[in-house]
């Protein structure tokens, strides 16, 4: 074998070694899951052609999904820490799979409300199991590689997922929901089949005060966390500026939307080629530093925008900000992971993923009426205001983590090793 060759099977075997089976098998099913991402990103779509509905009240199903996807946080979170993450992964995706066939077969609009509502309740419950068997199984200092290779994986299979997705629409819409159903259904196996329970066995005493309350509110009533989700949600409603306030204020200085499509496009294509690199420099990063240049690029990238709509500096906004998202998504899950008690990751991880739905929610409304009162120089300015702020934040909150994480360490001696 040439030195490339062995070059290039060194580097590989670095990226992947270290992570434990099961882990994999929660990898494989998330790209089986992921390429049957079909229905959510046509949903609008669907509704209006074939259902009839006006925008408006298309919007309203999307956000009764969102809002089901909120809850589902708290819910996924909650059952992941009380009945196991195997069980919840089950009852997660066999649900999820029923509730997508729910919506496909739904006519009446309030059959398509309710099934939409539950899709997202019944259909997001899974991901703050999967992160808590995550940060079951792999070593605190392999997390954040694990992480960014999860959150690869989803980004490849849901880039296939579209094109796919608007082939198989050819055949009808039901197709798409059939389709998504079964590949859910099939990552429900895949856990049945490979995955065993990974919970904690014997939660210790200090946690029954905690476990007789609401487990679903325990990360909301800790500081520490409330310090790193603020930064997080201001990161994350910045970020989701690119699904709806983006494209309209591009192409109200005239960009067509194929141009657009190109332009978003590189942002997927730079998260599947940088992603699976950016595990061993952040194995090497202090979290709060990642973290921070993470909010800082994305601030930055999304006040690119304000000057101006030509495709070079679009693509260059582009570029910033996909830079950011490489750095945040894996570090941020590992974060979560090194503060929450082992008895409470999954609950953990459902509050984290609640911040991520609420800003689903809340950033559209925040952002079209700034664009529409104030134009868009307050809302891409104010995008790199935030964006700095919440870097400052996540800096000097570093070493409360760093004290929360050492008392940590006094209860559970396994919990964190790693540098924030």
């Amino acid at each position: 074998m040439s030195d490339l060759g062995e070059r290039w099977v060194k580097e590989a075997r670095a990226l992947v070694g270290g992570l434990p089976s099961t882990y994999w098998y929660l990898w494989t099913g998330t790209l089986v899951n992921r390429l049957g991402s079909f229905v959510v990103p046509f949903l609008a779509l669907y509704l209006t052609r074939e259902r009839g509905f006006r925008v408006e009240e298309a919007g309203g199903v999307v956000a009764l999904h969102g809002a089901g996807a909120v809850l589902a946080g708290l819910v996924g979170g909650t059952l992941a820490d009380r009945i196991g993450r195997r069980a919840t992964l089950l009852v997660g995706l066999w649900l999820g799979s029923a509730a997508m066939l729910a919506l496909g077969f739904a006519r009446d609009t309030w059959q398509i409300c309710a099934a939409a509502f539950l899709l997202g309740l019944l259909g997001e419950q899974y991901r703050p199991a999967v992160s808590a068997a995550i940060a079951d199984v792999v070593p605190p200092e392999h997390r954040a590689r694990a992480f960014s290779l999860l959150y690869w994986i989803i980004n490849v299979g849901f880039s296939l997922a579209l094109p796919l997705g608007g082939f198989a629409s050819r055949a009808g819409f039901l197709t798409l929901f059939v389709a998504d159903a079964c590949t859910t259904f099939l990552y429900g196996v895949i856990v049945w089949w490979k995955v065993p329970e990974t919970r904690p066995a014997h939660p210790p005493r200090t946690a029954s005060t905690a476990a007789r309350s609401l487990p679903s509110f325990a990360p909301f009533q800790d500081t520490v966390f409330l310090g790193f989700a603020l930064p997080i949600l201001l990161t994350a409603m910045i970020f989701m500026q690119y699904n709806v306030t983006l494209p309209l204020d591009l192409a109200a200085r005239g960009m067509t939307p194929a141009t657009f499509g190109v332009v978003l496009s590189a942002n997927g294509l730079l998260v599947v080629l940088l992603q699976p690199f950016a595990g061993r420099l952040l194995g090497s990063m202090r979290r709060s530093t990642a973290l921070a240049a993470a909010s800082a690029l994305t601030g930055l990238g999304f006040g690119l925008h304000g000057l101006g709509a030509h495709v070079p500096l679009a693509l260059l906004a582009v570029t910033v900000w996909s830079i950011g998202e490489v750095l945040q998504a894996p570090v941020a899950s590992a974060v979560v992971a090194d503060l929450a008690p082992p008895h409470q990751r999954g609950v953990y991880q459902g509050a984290y993923a609640t911040l991520w739905a609420g800003s689903a929610c809340l950033s559209p409304l925040l952002g079209t009426w700034l664009l529409g009162h104030l134009g868009r120089a307050p809302l891409w300015g104010g995008c790199l205001a935030v964006g700095l702020f919440a870097a400052t934040w996540h800096l000097a909150s570093a070493s409360s983590r760093r004290r929360h994480m050492d008392a940590l360490r006094q209860l559970y001696p396994d919990v964190s090793t790693a540098r924030d």
